[in-house]
């Protein structure tokens, strides 16, 4: 009988051990599901707080974490009946540094405690409990925190099995802890990564074998007018209405997974799906590689380039009008001399030739095309900035004012005009001619492209452009500037055509309605009275250009007055001509020979020294071309100047030479004759220069 019931009472505790281990399993398996499910380590630890509270006594229940970098403890996680919540400390003597200290589980009652404060093992901190019991969270070796209950009811008491179910649970307890950390860790430092890559202003991109996103910033987000969330998984083609460059994107994409090498594509075009226009990017895409050696994906990073790709633009077409600037000027140089001994000739024989001579009219109709050749090579020179100007301040709401009477008999009754000149206007320095020229010339070109009529509209105001101006609109220099602005309601320009507009010779009329010189024209005469000239204009839309000329504090100057002309072209004066193309120097010393004077002629200013040297009597005036092969003729002038003092100087060009000019202004004292010339003009020129007053 007594077998009978031991044997009773062995089953029925394998039975409730069974059922205790079927418990304690089941509730790791509750621990191990809300590690993975609870969204915070606050709530994991509520949720194994209410797991372990059906295994044994848990109402007063706490998790401490160390950190052993700074050596303090905290609790995340803290139930107590009598103790309020606690704050993270420095690591002190209470039972749980005791537990991370040693490394083991403890159990203590009040008497247990008072044993080990009497052997300096452990103090009293916080309400004394009936019993504590604490078991350490590990991983491997390392002790990361501990796990603890206690009690302030007599008749609850935590023994052996309370112990175990605690240590099994602390095992499941630490991992969960160290994987909720890793998993917070990563979850911060995806944040971080986050936050770096949308803080780029490139576009950053992953993508897939088949042009998906697996991964963008922010800037790809916007590029496309989408978000971040909508573009993952989505391709190019969802969003690029340019079929041609997402064809492209993929190919290189393909490419570069392929060969697994990287690939820096410099100038690379993306359709901006929100504005509707194109952007330029400079990109480099690397092969992402897997860990069996495959690639399927790749890395994508597109640093914009727009800006510095219209900059680019800008300073090609500078460079490209400056060096059809020095064509042209070179070009009007040589055939100014044509033209001149062509004038020249032809005024010589018309004073030879009576009224009813049969040959006049014929020497007639060569002067008039000498002439309106001169007109051609005048505008080219005023596109390659290589014209003599007569520069003064003046005020450019006074200067539209009184060209406003020719614009309304120019562009004719069916447009009209219309002006918004601001008051206070600043002044600037420029040749009030050859700005009355722009205005025209702008005018014209107006005119003709509102065959229907429309509305030509002159602005004027004081404008401030600033870096960032300068910065878009290259070798625009920030500063203080009047604005000539003359826009048009007519058909507008493309993209091609108003990136040629100020070539010389450039034209969209039919061949025999202009000569493409206009807007050239104006162009160089706007640089080179130090300003700047842009337009912007669509199909349609209608033409704007915008002329900025440099402010300047002074006093706007009056025309000066009339010179009295001359009154005889003859005189017996001793001239020596220095003159390198031999019909205009055979013209030269006719045109003055015949006005009584005696003439030294010479090729070039090694000759002209040799001249003046041999030549005993006086010389009363030098006339010299400026651009000669050897010796210049300012080289020569100043020479001869020297050994020479009352020796006067005339100086002969096709065009303004650097040497004798700064940006187009006559160095003051000098006397200058623009080529061609009429053998009057020159007769006339020299007197004055020969009845000028001595230099001071």
């Amino acid at each position: 009988m007594i077998r009978r019931r031991q044997s009773r009472r062995t089953a029925s505790r394998a039975v409730a051990d069974r059922a205790r281990a079927d418990q304690i399993l089941r509730a790791a398996y509750r621990i191990s599901e809300a590690a993975h499910t609870a969204p915070t380590l606050p709530a994991l630890f509520q949720a194994i707080h209410g797991i372990v509270g059906e295994l044994m006594p848990a109402a007063n229940f706490y998790i401490a974490l160390y950190d052993d970098t700074s050596d303090t403890v905290s609790f995340p996680y803290f139930v107590d009946e009598r103790d309020p919540p606690q704050r993270p400390k420095r690591a002190g003597r209470g039972l749980t540094e005791y537990v991370l200290r040693t490394g083991q589980p403890l159990l203590v009652d009040e008497e247990g405690h008072r044993a080990l404060e009497r052997r300096g093992e452990a103090e009293l901190i916080g309400a004394p409990s009936i019993q504590w019991l604490g078991v350490p969270l590990k991983i491997g070796d390392t002790t990361i925190g501990v796990l603890a209950v206690q009690t302030y009811t007599q008749g609850v008491r935590y023994g052996e099995a309370e112990a175990q179910v605690l240590a099994y649970v602390s095992t499941q307890v630490a991992m969960a802890v160290e994987r909720k950390r890793a998993e917070t860790s990563l979850q911060a430092q995806q944040r971080v990564l986050r936050q770096v890559i949308d803080a780029n202003p490139s576009l950053i991109f992953v993508k897939d074998w088949d042009g998906r996103f697996t991964l963008v910033n922010q800037a790809v987000a916007d590029i496309y007018g989408s978000t971040v969330d909508d573009l993952l998984g989505k391709s190019d083609a969802d969003f690029n209405p340019n079929r041609a460059e997402v064809e492209h994107f993929l190919r290189d994409d393909r490419e570069v997974m392929a060969s697994q090498r990287p690939k820096l594509i410099p100038e690379e075009p993306v359709t901006d799906a929100r504005q509707g226009v194109t952007r330029w990017f400079q990109t480099v895409k690397v092969p992402l590689i897997a860990a069996d050696g495959t690639s399927r994906h790749v890395l994508g990073v597109a640093t914009e380039i727009t800006q510095r790709k219209a900059l680019e633009t800008q300073l090609l077409q500078a460079h490209k009008m400056e060096a059809i600037g020095r064509l042209a000027g070179g070009l009007a140089h040589d055939f100014n001399n044509l033209l001149t001994a062509m004038l020249g000739s032809a005024d010589l024989l018309l004073e030879i030739l009576g009224p009813d001579h049969p040959g006049r009219e014929d020497v007639d109709a060569v002067r008039e095309a000498a002439l309106r050749a001169a007109e051609l090579t005048r505008q080219l020179l005023a596109f390659s900035r290589q014209q003599v100007l007569t520069p003064r301040v003046l005020d450019v709401n006074t200067l539209v004012a009184g060209v406003e009477r020719i614009l309304r008999r120019l562009i004719g009754e069916d447009i009209t005009l219309q002006t918004a000149l601001a008051p206070a206007i600043g002044a600037v320095r420029a040749d009030p001619n050859q700005l009355e020229q722009v205005i025209l010339n702008l005018a014209v070109n107006a005119r003709d492209a509102m065959p229907h009529g429309g509305t030509l509209t002159i602005e004027t105001a004081n404008v401030e452009l600033d870096h960032a101006y300068a910065r878009e609109h290259a070798p625009v220099t920030p500063g203080r500037y009047v604005l000539l602005a003359v826009s048009d309601t007519g058909s507008g320009m493309d993209v091609q055509t108003k990136a040629r507009i100020f070539e010389p010779f450039f034209t969209t009329k039919e061949r025999g309605k202009g000569t493409g010189l206009g807007l050239s024209t104006a162009y160089g005469i706007v640089k080179q009275s130090g300003g700047y000239i842009w337009v912007y204009s669509e199909p349609g839309q209608g033409t704007t250009f915008k002329i900025y000329l440099p402010r300047i504090e002074a006093e706007v100057e009056t025309a000066p007055p009339a010179q009295t002309p001359t009154a005889s072209l003859r005189g017996g004066e001793t001239l020596l001509v220095v003159e390198d193309h031999p019909d205009v120097r055979r013209l030269t010393k006719k045109v003055l020979e015949a006005r009584g004077y005696t003439v030294l002629v010479a090729a070039e200013g090694s000759e002209a020294l040799r001249l003046a040297a041999q030549h005993a009597g006086p010389i009363d005036l030098l006339v010299t071309d400026v651009v000669m092969p050897g010796m210049s003729g300012r080289e020569a002038a100043l020479l001869l100047t020297a050994q020479r003092p009352d020796l006067k100087v005339l100086y002969l060009s096709g065009y303004a030479d650097e040497t004798i000019v700064r940006h187009g202004v006559l160095e003051p004292g000098l006397a200058f004759l623009q080529k061609p010339f009429a053998p009057d003009v020159l007769a006339r020129k020299v007197r004055d220069v020969l009845d000028s007053p001595p230099a001071g």
